[in-house]
């Protein structure tokens, strides 16, 4: 029998979708394709949150990391995620750790009101027309800045730098106007939210043998600190034995509470505080981005203020004075006393990316990240070494991998030339993305992911390694 015009249409149908599937196969479900989607996921618009839920907020160094991912598929969409951060930049140079999202709501759709918590607005210097913190993190601005602009032709680069040149030296000059009130070269903080490690041993040790306050102390011993954990957001997408401690997330709300009451006033909080500290990833990465202000200045033709470049050549020449002889590595240390605060941490690897340390120095620390009692275990690297006491795999940033800090040593190793080393570090950190998805953190023992999923620097930072 001849055949009908349906049977046609329906070959006709058959065949366009075999024919389709060849096509639907042309782009497989990469790492980089997963990594991409999590980035669009996390999208506000203006500016790329942390993580769904638990980060509604802009962050500083999350942004900076973001963009430095986002640059090899979207460079304006990198630009924006830095133009958003500096719009929270102060009057005094200030570039604050949080601009707060004003409409953003919890689980059951109520208003959250972050920006009554730090009221910037106390501050003088603060935006008009924005919420922040009144705290900064980590410089590593300068960073992104120049990742981004590797992206581009001289002519779209010089733009890039022009647009941005001027808040950078002024949050350069902030840094060093109002936190080396010494001269001394290095900069002091204030709270561990600005180190971007919030619950690092160094400074914890500091706060519960010194600082605790007694109402906090009291809540500790009769154990009533446990009430406070039912209020936390936090838990609500991680479990509290992977977050801060009740006892330490009381801590630090408070610091910041006291902070508030002293309208963010630098005089004011410094006169009546014994929290201040050196910290040593934050002057590493300080370093760093001095390098890199000089170097856009360079191209720029651009001349720093004078008293600028002084500040930048002291550091160089004083950030030695954090190595201690005794333990053969560096330590973050007391501002008054010059103290060192004698508990490793990840920070102990961190002057590799410095950039101003000697090779015999590098090779120390390259010797630290080889041993499998230290920062070497079968998933590197532990944000606390191994042989602590604070060690603990899952504990936020006291023990577990965290891919920023992977990916600032792989830069530091191959800084000072140790690319079999970085070259190890790199697949490694790929293999765990791949092996476990997008998470905050990871077990280094195990591997197995910890904190939230869908992490904004964790994807970004997957796809620069896979460049």
């Amino acid at each position: 029998m001849p055949e009908s015009k349906s049977d046609k249409q329906t070959e006709s149908v058959a065949t366009k979708e075999i024919s389709d599937e060849p096509d639907q196969r042309q782009e497989p479900e990469t790492l980089e394709t997963r990594a991409k989607a999590v980035l669009k996921n996390n999208d506000k618009g203006l500016f790329t949150i942390p993580a769904e839920g638990i980060y509604p907020h802009q962050w500083l160094w999350d942004s900076c990391f973001i963009s430095i991912g986002m640059r090899h598929y979207d460079i304006e969409r990198a630009k924006l995620e830095i133009f958003s951060i500096l719009k929270g930049q102060w009057s005094n140079g200030m570039v604050p750790h949080m601009v707060l999202n004003p409409i953003v709501r919890d689980d059951r759709g109520k208003r959250l009101r972050d920006s009554r918590v730090w009221r910037s607005w106390l501050n003088p210097y603060s935006p008009d027309d924005i919420s922040t913190s009144g705290i900064t993190q980590p410089p590593i601005l300068a960073e992104a800045i120049v990742r981004i602009g590797e992206k581009m032709r001289w002519p779209e680069r010089r733009t890039w730098y022009k647009s941005v040149f001027p808040a950078l030296v002024a949050y350069h000059k902030w840094l060093y106007d109002e936190r080396d009130p010494h001269q001394e070269g290095l900069t002091l903080q204030i709270h561990p939210w600005e180190t971007g490690l919030d619950n690092t041993p160094p400074w914890m040790s500091e706060l519960h043998d010194h600082l605790l306050p007694f109402w906090i102390r009291s809540l500790r011993k009769t154990r009533l600190d446990v009430v406070f954990g039912w209020f936390r957001s936090d838990v609500k997408y991680a479990p509290l034995e992977q977050r801060e401690s009740n006892t330490d997330a009381l801590a630090l709300y408070d610091i910041q509470r006291r902070f508030r009451r002293k309208q963010y006033d630098f005089d004011r909080i410094i006169n009546h505080s014994l929290f201040a500290i050196e910290d040593l990833t934050f002057n590493s990465i300080l370093a760093r981005a001095n390098s890199h202000l000089v170097e856009i200045a360079r191209a720029l033709r651009e001349e720093l203020p004078p008293e600028l470049v002084e500040s930048i050549k002291k550091t160089e020449s004083t950030f030695e004075q954090l190595w201690d002889p005794i333990s053969n590595e560096y330590f973050s240390r007391d501002f008054v006393t010059h103290r060192p605060l004698k508990q490793t941490s990840i920070a102990a690897l961190m002057p590799l990316y410095s950039g101003v340390l000697t090779k015999d120095r590098a090779e120390i620390l390259v010797k630290m990240l080889e041993s499998e009692h230290i920062f070497g275990p079968a998933y590197p690297v532990p944000s606390v070494p191994l042989n602590s006491p604070w060690f603990n795999p899952v504990g936020y940033w006291q023990g577990p991998v965290w891919i920023n800090t992977n990916w600032l040593i792989i830069d530091g190793l191959r800084r000072y030339g140790f690319n079999k080393h970085a070259d190890a570090l790199q697949e490694s950190t790929l293999e765990l993305i791949e092996k476990y998805g997008f998470y905050e953190y990871f077990n280094p023992l195990t591997g197995e992911p910890a904190g939230v999923d869908n992490f904004s620097w964790t994807a970004a930072l997957a796809i620069d390694l896979m460049h």
